[in-house]
């Protein structure tokens, strides 16, 4: 009842879902599906490894559990009850972790720091990249520079972004990098972490379009910054534009594609004009934290 009410006030909208069900209600109300965000991820911990099969006679042999810690699941975002995840979203299959003992552990997450750091030597033209403090207005021109180029994304001004991951906001506190030439800012990334402290998510990564090498920059210390957090595994879902990374950007650094359990981009547009511009994905820079899914990695 909420959604018809809101799809008859709202005539136009804009939507990043996830939830199947949710996802058909929204389409048989009238919206429609853009295309989906990519979603990448990169390794930091090798804990975070899959559990090979192993057989029945050598589980026994080794006295091996029969099912060990699933993985982080959709549904456990705090204040998620089990009748709404039953509800609304199938539980994620079991992922169990490898076993790795805690030697060897920490032998391979320092080989993993090594070789990330032998991958980002000199990747992005070595820019330097700062902790932003605030969204100033420096922020404001690049949005206008931006949106002269990219026919569709969110107005994402200093007031918005300091709405968004600023103080008081529901991610706070929150991670910013920027890349600046002669005080203007050429891009950012924007940095969170869940609850567990464990996944990492790059909630946006913005550049101006053209400027593949501020990417690169930001995308080398996005890496940096989340090892030294303790992250354990980094999350990253957009749509591949002028302002966002490209694929062979993220497999230079050890990221890798995931598939399934993407996000779609959905629009509702009434002007003809208008609809015909949205529903093209290649029109769009978006992130996830663009998107109301982004609200939920708390």
């Amino acid at each position: 009842m909420l959604m018809r009410s809101f799809f008859r006030r709202a005539e136009n909208c804009v939507v990043c879902d996830m939830v199947p069900a949710v996802i058909g209600v929204e389409t048989r109300m009238g919206a429609g599906v853009v295309g989906d965000l990519k979603y990448w991820a990169k390794l930091m911990n090798v804990s975070r490894l899959p559990m090979p099969s192993v057989p029945a006679p050598l589980r026994r042999l080794f006295k091996l559990p029969e099912t060990f810690a699933p993985a982080r699941g959709f549904t456990e975002r705090p204040g998620a009850g089990p009748q709404e995840a039953e509800e609304h979203v199938a539980p994620p299959a079991p992922r169990p972790r490898a076993p790795i003992p805690r030697p060897l552990q920490k032998l391979m997450n320092r080989s993993l720091e090594a070789v990330d750091e032998t991958l980002g030597r000199g990747f992005g033209k070595d820019l330097e990249v700062e902790a932003v403090e605030e969204f100033d207005a420096s922020f404001d021109d690049l949005f206008e520079r931006i949106a002269t180029v990219v026919p569709c994304t969110a107005e994402k001004d200093a007031a918005f972004l300091r709405w968004r991951y600023g103080p008081g906001s529901p991610q706070a506190p929150m991670t910013v990098l920027g890349v600046r030439s002669r005080g203007r800012m050429l891009g950012y990334a924007v940095l969170g972490t869940a609850s567990n402290g464990q996944d990492g998510y790059v909630l946006d990564l913005t550049a101006l379009p053209g400027r593949q090498d501020v990417v690169r920059a930001l995308l080398r210390e996005t890496v940096r910054s989340f090892r030294q957090t303790g992250v354990q595994i980094i999350r990253y879902r957009f749509v591949e534009s002028p302002t966002s990374p490209r694929s062979a950007d993220l497999g230079r650094l050890g990221f890798f594609r995931r598939r399934g359990r993407s996000h779609k981009l959905l629009t509702r547009f009434t002007d003809e004009g208008l609809r015909e511009t949205t529903d093209d994905l290649a029109n769009w820079s978006m992130s996830f934290g663009d998107g109301e899914a982004g609200f939920w990695i708390r």
